[in-house]
């Protein structure tokens, strides 16, 4: 393909990219767990590498950037989201850096790793068996290297909602300097485990000085700022389905 046949297709697909958007009312925020092949899935935590891959082939054809939520937050900030896609991946699951970290690459998407810092190396160890093995901090150190962002998700991935203050300002504040001490730099998102979340969770985030935070459902009456709904993906979104949950479930 020549440099200018390039130059075409790559205009186009910022025109498809900026229609999504526009369609969707604002930029979709995907939420990720696992990526893998497993027997048993009682969360309907993963999605198959082949699934991811189509997934990921497909926001490329609409168009759409991958990015990580702290760039959709400063973008959001200066008005500029058109084209792009959050994706995010709760919890830190080891398989993801076999299975989906290729496919980001391939097509050159940031995104956001939520890591339970209190389990680095460790397992989930707040889910009931089967146990599924978590990054280590040098797994996070490599993501980081590669400029994908790394953002808190609790010391113990606790409920926030209702928590007890002493126990809210631990997990959110904690984490953040675990990271920080880990990484060179404190990281830039929180998100709330289990999408658990309240007025005062949200405070302890905005006080911990974390910029941006997301959840899993709207919260009424919390800002999106620091309680970013998302849009799940689950190994059964593909096709038309897919498209309606961008389309839909993003605004």
């Amino acid at each position: 393909m020549t440099s200018t046949a390039r130059a075409g297709t790559a205009r186009r697909s910022s025109v498809r990219g900026r229609l999504v958007t526009a369609c969707a009312g604002r930029p979709p925020l995907l939420m990720y767990h696992a990526v893998g092949t497993v027997a048993e899935d009682p969360f309907d935590l993963y999605v198959t590498p082949q699934r991811f891959a189509e997934q990921m082939a497909a926001l490329a054809a609409l168009g759409l950037r991958g990015v990580s939520m702290a760039e959709l937050g400063d973008a959001a900030a200066r008005g500029s989201t058109a084209g792009l896609v959050g994706i995010t991946f709760d919890d830190g699951y080891h398989e993801v850096l076999t299975h989906a970290l290729p496919e980001l690459r391939r097509h050159g998407f940031g995104a956001t790793f939520y890591a339970v810092t209190g389990l680095l190396g460790g397992v989930n160890a707040w889910d009931p068996p089967p146990r599924r093995e978590l990054m280590t901090a040098d797994d996070l150190r490599m993501l980081a290297g590669e400029g994908y962002e790394i953002g808190s998700h609790t010391v113990t991935h606790a409920r926030l909602a209702g928590c007890d203050p002493a126990v809210l300002r631990r997990e959110v504040s904690a984490s953040r300097r675990a990271l920080a001490d880990l990484l060179g730099k404190p990281p830039r998102t929180f998100c709330y485990p289990y999408g658990s979340v309240d007025g005062a969770a949200v405070r302890a985030v905005r006080e911990a000085g974390y910029a941006y935070a997301c959840a899993v459902n709207r919260a009424p009456g919390l800002a999106d700022t620091y309680a970013r709904p998302r849009v799940g993906v689950t190994d059964r979104d593909f096709g038309a389905r897919l498209a309606a949950k961008l389309f839909l479930r993003g605004r």
